[in-house]
């Protein structure tokens, strides 16, 4: 093969063509049978006695099934080009028995329904071999370039199966932002329903005011009118005054002389005297009463100090009354125009909060269909659903993968060694393949509850991964405790939802203190015991009544109160306390007395005194209590 000249050859002699049924993939192992089925069917054949029949160069351009259409220019051109060749040269038997093979079984594979893109390269890859089989000189190369295909295809996978995590913090990502997004629309709309309540009811107020401010208007104009008309009734009276005084003073005056004339003693006087008398008496009266005129015209529109008082109170009271009506009306103006401005910029975020929850609805991920879950989880649809029962997304994403990853946990049959590196653990110190010892989800809880009895029970001298690999020794013997500490390890990191698992991995991994843990059992025994004692019938069950009923020490309050604020200082608890138990702070007993264990009141009794002080926080909420 290697003497050939620089035209292409092929074989002319027929081959047996193998006829492919498949609609669906094969294993690997039919596959590779089939092959070599094929393989010996399209046996090597040599045409004309053994020789090779020339193929004409121009022809090694023609491609097999190109994806065009039957009339496009490219076919035509490719059709005429081939005309100008002469007919006598054919193609190679072997040629077209290999492309009459590839045709049908690509045609096989389009009417199947589930036929994917890498079961389509298989026909191509059955021809290649073909070829590698066929062309023993060739053989090597193609076989390499066969292999470096195949590493590049499988490189690809890989790395389309790295990314399939994705889609669960995509799917998280779009429920966290759903729920962001209805708990501020909610927001939203009770501020706007606050809003318009408040804008009516200052509404209703800016009518009340201005109904008060129009009725204020029309009796003041009133009591103006009804000035006006007692001042014109006054000038009358004033006017007929003047008039009938000037009556009076002329008929006074017909008076005396008619009683000078009658009287007969008048006539033995002094004429000349009286005459002047009378003179001086007209002149004193017509003074005196011009006096009184002028004093009627200064003083005729003067009110009695009783009356101006009175009406000057009044109008005091009314302008007031005015002043205080435009300084509230002025006010609601003010906030009317900061309620309209806050209720454009909540139309504006309103607007921006309903683009955003459209364009996150149009790039994010559908939700997922959990149900899909009931054939896959080992006790089908009852135990799925006890398992996602109360269970959002994504710890139906934890459950799932903890389902998921302890299947792949029982099919291993041993892990590897992490070595002796400084940053691995001292219990997992190992080198080589480690036995799994597949324990059930039960039996690992009970070695770990174990465990912390033992760890309990003695004093806390060795940390507490040393004394985790020893516990296994005394428990296991030394030749299986290395195999157990990497089984139970892998069994604790995968169950997170598992309390004892999650809590014993957290103090391994010093990632939260031992003193937690204990802590958190002494305060469940306490209670437990507590309960006990409440539970007078031993029926095993308390009601809201009698568990609001437990008697609490001062001691207790204390540590309630300073693990809920730890910032807390000595006066303000003391303060607080003496308010619950109803003490002065004098007779408070001081902190580990024995005293103070002895004062005890209801809870009840003790939260109800409690909320009559102002009771509040210290420090920020985001202080953690000691343990």
């Amino acid at each position: 093969m290697a003497s050939l000249p620089s035209q292409r050859y092929s074989f002319s002699k027929s081959r047996t063509h193998p006829q492919s049924s498949r609609m669906t993939p094969e294993p690997k192992s039919t596959q590779k049978c089939k092959l070599s089925q094929k393989r010996k069917t399209l046996t090597f054949q040599l045409s004309m006695g053994g020789h090779l029949s020339p193929w004409p160069t121009y022809t090694s351009g023609q491609t097999i099934l190109q994806n065009r259409k039957p009339c496009s220019d490219d076919s035509w051109k490719q059709v005429g080009s081939l005309k100008q060749y002469p007919m006598s040269t054919a193609k190679p038997r072997y040629l077209e028995q290999l492309e009459n093979y590839l045709r049908k079984e690509l045609l096989l594979l389009d009417l199947g329904k589930d036929s994917t893109q890498e079961l389509r390269l298989q026909p191509y890859r059955e021809i290649f071999e073909f070829f590698i089989e066929d062309f023993k000189t060739y053989k090597p190369l193609l076989s390499s370039i066969k292999n470096a295909y195949e590493l590049m295809l499988a490189h690809q996978r890989e790395k389309i199966r790295a990314l399939e995590p994705l889609k669960a913090k995509l799917v998280t990502l779009n429920e966290d932002c759903n729920e962001r997004i209805m708990a501020m629309r909610a927001e939203e709309r009770y501020e706007i329903s606050m809003l318009k309540k408040e804008k009516m009811n200052l509404l209703k107020l800016i009518d009340k005011k201005n109904e008060e401010k129009i009725s204020l208007q029309t009796e003041v104009s009133k009591l103006r009118k009804n000035l006006a008309e007692e001042y014109l009734h006054y000038l009358s009276e004033r006017d007929a005054r003047k008039i009938l005084i000037g009556d009076l003073n002329e008929l006074r005056y017909q008076r005396e002389d008619m009683s000078l004339a009658q009287s007969p003693g008048v006539w033995g006087e002094d004429p000349v005297k009286l005459t002047l008398a009378l003179k001086m008496t007209r002149q004193d009266l017509t003074r005196t009463q011009m006096e009184l005129n002028t004093m009627k015209a200064n003083f005729g529109d003067v009110v009695p100090r009783r009356d101006f008082e009175m009406q000057e109170k009044i109008n005091k009271d009314l302008q007031e009354q005015l002043d205080s009506l435009r300084a509230d009306y002025e006010e609601v103006c003010k906030e009317h125009d900061s309620l309209l401005q806050m209720h454009m910029s909540t139309l504006k975020e309103r607007d921006q909060f309903f683009s955003e929850l459209q364009e996150i609805q149009r790039t994010s991920t559908p939700r997922p269909n959990w149900t899909k879950c009931e054939d896959v989880v080992a006790g089908g649809q009852e135990r799925w659903h006890m398992l996602a029962a109360d269970k959002n997304s994504d710890q139906l994403v934890d459950v799932l993968l903890e389902e998921i990853g302890e299947g792949l946990l029982r099919e291993k049959d041993s892990f590897p060694g992490l070595g002796y590196g400084e940053t691995i653990p001292t219990f997992l110190r190992f080198d080589g393949p480690v036995e799994n010892k597949k324990p059930s989800k039960k039996e690992v809880v009970n070695i770990l509850k174990d465990a912390w009895k033992e760890r309990l029970a003695q004093e806390q001298k060795e940390k507490f991964p040393d004394f985790f690999f020893n516990f296994l020794e005394r428990r296991f013997g030394p030749s299986d405790a290395i195999a157990w500490a990497y089984t139970i390890f892998e069994n604790i990191k995968l169950f997170h939802t598992n309390e004892v698992m999650s809590q014993f991995y957290a103090v391994l991994m010093g990632k939260r203190t031992e003193s937690v843990y204990i802590n958190q059992k002494e305060t469940v025994a306490q209670l437990q015991k507590e309960m006990t004692n409440a539970d007078s019938q031993k029926v095993g069950l308390l009601s809201m009544e009698q568990f609001s009923h437990n008697e609490v020490t001062l001691s207790k309050m204390r540590r309630a109160l300073m693990n809920i604020d730890p910032s807390l200082d000595k006066q303000t608890l003391s303060t607080y306390l003496s308010q619950a138990f109803q003490l002065p702070i004098s007779e408070l007993p001081e902190e580990g007395n024995e005293a103070e264990e002895g004062t005890k009141l209801c809870l009840r009794l003790v939260l109800e005194q409690l909320q009559v002080a102002d009771v509040k926080r210290i420090g920020p909420r985001d202080i953690e209590p000691t343990s």
